[in-house]
C-alpha cells in the first residue's frame, strides 16, 4: 500500500508544490455572486473542484464552511472529496479535530477510514490535548495509508502564548510537538506521513524543523499577508518539504474557471521559485 507522504511526494513532482483551499465563507459567496445557502455552496465546491482538482496536487475544504449548512452541507463536502479524488488531487481535510480516548478514535474513523463518505487523504488535527492523544488518528493513517497534519507554529496572534511556552525540559511546547512528529516519521523513505501546520507569516521562531521528514504545510499566503520569499526564514532547512497553501488568493479570482486557473498557476510560478 502506497503511504500518503509517497503519494504527495509523487503529486508535488508531477503538479507542482501547492494546496488550494476551499473555503466557502459568506463573503466569498457574495463575491461571486452566489447566495449564502447551499445552491450556493454546491456550486462555489463544483466550480473550485472543475477549475482545479485536475491540475493541482492537494485541495483542502474546510470543514466548518460545510458544516453550517448542517447535513446537506455536509452532503455537498462527502460529495466535493469524492469529485476531488477522482480527478486526481488529494484532499486534505481542514477539520483541526483533536480529542482522547474512543472521541478521537471515532473521529479518525470518520476521515481517515475509506468505509466513511468523509474520507479524505488526509486531515488536519489538533494536538493540545497532548500528541499521544492523537494516537488513533496516528494509527487509522498508518492503516489505511493516510495522513495527519499536526497544529504546530500558527499565524494567529493568540498562538504564541501556547505554543511558545516553556516546559520542564526547556523546550517549547512547540518543539516538543515537532520532535514527536518527527519521531513518528523516523525511517520512512521519500516523506513521511505525518506533517505539521506552520504558518507562513511567523518569521525566524528559533524552532528546528530539520528532522521533520514530513510534509509542513504553509497557510497564510496571498490574502494573509505571506509570500513566497517568507517561506524561506519560516522553514530554513526544512524548505523542502514545504506545501505552501493558499485560500483567498486564488478562490477570488472566481467564478470564471479560467480565471480561477489563471490564479493558481501564478501562485505556483511563485512557489516553484522560493522552493527552488
Amino acid at each position: 500500500m502506497e503511504t500518503f507522504g509517497e503519494r504527495l511526494h509523487a503529486a508535488v513532482a508531477e503538479r507542482g508544490p501547492l494546496c488550494v483551499g476551499i473555503d466557502p465563507h459568506a463573503a466569498l459567496l457574495s463575491r461571486w455572486g452566489l447566495p449564502d445557502d447551499i445552491s450556493g455552496l454546491e456550486r462555489f465546491a463544483r466550480t473550485v473542484v472543475e477549475a482545479l482538482a485536475d491540475r493541482v496536487a492537494v485541495l483542502k475544504p474546510q470543514s466548518a464552511f460545510f458544516e453550517r449548512f448542517g447535513s446537506r452541507g455536509v452532503a455537498v463536502l462527502e460529495s466535493t472529496i469524492r469529485q476531488s479524488k477522482e480527478a486526481g488531487a488529494l484532499v486534505l481535510l481542514d477539520v483541526k479535530r483533536g480529542d482522547i480516548g474512543s472521541t478521537m478514535a471515532a473521529y479518525a474513523d470518520a476521515y481517515l477510514n475509506p468505509d466513511s463518505t468523509l474520507c479524505a487523504d488526509a486531515i488536519t488535527v489538533s494536538p493540545y490535548l497532548g500528541v499521544g492523544s492523537l494516537r488513533p488518528a496516528f494509527e487509522s493513517a498508518t492503516a489505511h495509508g493516510g495522513g495527519v497534519f499536526v497544529l504546530a507554529l500558527t499565524s494567529n496572534p493568540e498562538g504564541p502564548a501556547v505554543q511558545h511556552a516553556v516546559g520542564p525540559g526547556g523546550k517549547t511546547v512547540a518543539q516538543t510537538v515537532i520532535d514527536e512528529i518527527s519521531q513518528l516519521n523516523a525511517g520512512a523513505e521519500t516523506l513521511g506521513s505525518f506533517g505539521l501546520v506552520v504558518g507562513a507569516t511567523i518569521g525566524e521562531t528559533g524552532h528546528d524543523l530539520s528532522a521533520v521528514n514530513g510534509p509542513l504545510l504553509a497557510p497564510g499566503l496571498g490574502a494573509q499577508g505571506g509570500t513566497p520569499d517568507d517561506l524561506r526564514a519560516v522553514f530554513g532547512e526544512a524548505l523542502h518539504n514545504v506545501l505552501p497553501s493558499y485560500s483567498r488568493e486564488v478562490l477570488a479570482a472566481g467564478p470564471e474557471i479560467a480565471d480561477l486557473r489563471a490564479a493558481a498557476e501564478r501562485v505556483l510560478d511563485g512557489c516553484r521559485s522560493a522552493l527552488g
